[in-house]
């Protein structure tokens, strides 16, 4: 179904244009009112979320409210509870998508969601040490101390995967836990943790850079197979990605750093196709609007768009794209079989909740995940987790 490793960073978008028959406009009408959830205060996600806010107030008359959360499940809830239309998210997309980690819970299971764009820029998304502890290599974190959010899994999933390429695990470190993003930053800057996951251009990034810590990004060199073989085992929506932009980074001075789109604008496929579809067609018609609005912005354009990613597009995304003629063959049956991946997740929750399923809660956990992974078995799908 999903070939991760190869597809996450293929821009299939530019070969596209030539076979893509554009299909005709409709009027982009937007709310006079939209809610989006976001990172916390500071981080790029948000301060994206407040540029495009700002574009739809600017050409549409939308007053956007963005809501900052500190953790996956807070920025998904408002969207499944229907206080809010859509969210710049991050990875989490895809374990809500999966119903895995903080998603394989009662209250949760695997989630219809959908792509309306993504940003993936000169920046990547990595762990970040401080300076002043010597780290040069992601193999010196050994002994050091790794930030953790509560209630963030797919952030500690990420931190976890860039520790594999070195070959470290959490017991090769001490992991500290914070109850936000935010707060784990924070904790870098008042040198409670040396270590931590981020965007090369969050605010918090940028706070700690200018700091008498400092901050680095150790490389992750796509040339070491064997260590982004152990990232790929833990976390395969990421892919090499020569970031240019950063502390001590530039085009210049590129790293190569493990990266995946970031923000992911997406909304649940319930959203209606007229909203998505002007959301979509406004920030393509309308991005010199936005683009320097905050760091990362640009990385939305069109032509960035990864078409095959790990996350379907919604069907108002899509007519979007097809109009700018950038929409083929291979992304609509590689959308369905995302869309197919999704169903098959759903039925086997479904079926799951019916069986009178545990009331433990680690119980429950391994019951689903083994009815999860029996159901993609049936349908041929990657299982991924297990």
């Amino acid at each position: 179904m999903l070939n991760y490793r190869r597809k996450v960073f293929a821009l299939a978008a530019a070969a596209a244009c030539a076979l893509a028959v554009p299909a005709l406009a409709q009027e982009v009408k937007l709310p006079s009112t939209l809610t989006l959830t976001a990172y916390d205060t500071g981080s790029s996600g948000f301060n994206i979320a407040v540029a495009v806010g700002k574009a739809f107030k600017d050409k549409h008359g939308t007053d956007v409210r963005v809501l900052p959360a500190g953790n996956d499940v807070a920025r998904l809830a408002p969207l499944k509870g229907g206080r809010a239309q859509a969210s710049m998210m991050g990875v989490g997309v895809y374990f809500a998508q999966e119903g895995v980690l903080e998603f394989g819970v009662k209250e949760w299971g695997p989630q219809p969601l959908r792509l309306i764009l993504a940003s993936t820029d000169c920046n990547a998304v990595s762990v970040g040490v401080a300076k002043d502890t010597g780290v040069k290599e992601v193999k010196d974190l050994r002994g050091k101390r790794v930030g953790m959010v509560v209630g963030s899994p797919a952030l500690n999933q990420n931190a976890l995967a860039v520790l594999a390429f070195a070959g470290l695990t959490k017991n090769d470190v001490k992991l500290v836990e914070f109850s936000s993003y935010g707060a784990m930053w924070k904790g870098v800057l008042n040198n409670e943790v040396d270590a931590a996951i981020s965007s090369t251009i969050s605010g918090q990034a940028k706070e700690v850079e200018a700091s008498p810590r400092g901050l680095m990004y150790p490389p992750a060199p796509a040339s070491d197979k064997a260590g982004w073989a152990r990232i790929n085992k833990i976390s395969p929506y990421y892919a090499p990605h020569k970031a240019t932009c950063g502390p001590g980074i530039s085009a210049q001075n590129p790293v190569e750093l493990p990266n995946y789109p970031y923000p992911i604008f997406m909304v649940y496929a319930s959203q209606p196709e007229s909203l998505v579809y002007s959301l979509a067609k406004s920030m393509i018609v309308n991005y010199d609007l936005y683009k320097d609005g905050a760091p990362g912005a640009a990385g939305l354009e069109l032509k960035r768009q990864i078409l095959s990613w790990a996350l379907p597009y919604h069907e108002g995304a899509v007519k979007a794209f097809k109009e700018s003629g950038v929409w083929n063959a291979e992304h609509e049956a590689h959308n369905q079989g995302l869309i197919k991946r999704q169903d098959t997740l759903a039925a086997a929750w479904n079926a799951f909740l019916k069986a009178n399923p545990p009331e433990d809660n680690e119980a429950f956990r391994k019951g689903w995940m083994a009815a999860r992974a029996a159901a993609l078995k049936t349908a041929k799908l990657d299982v991924i987790f297990e």
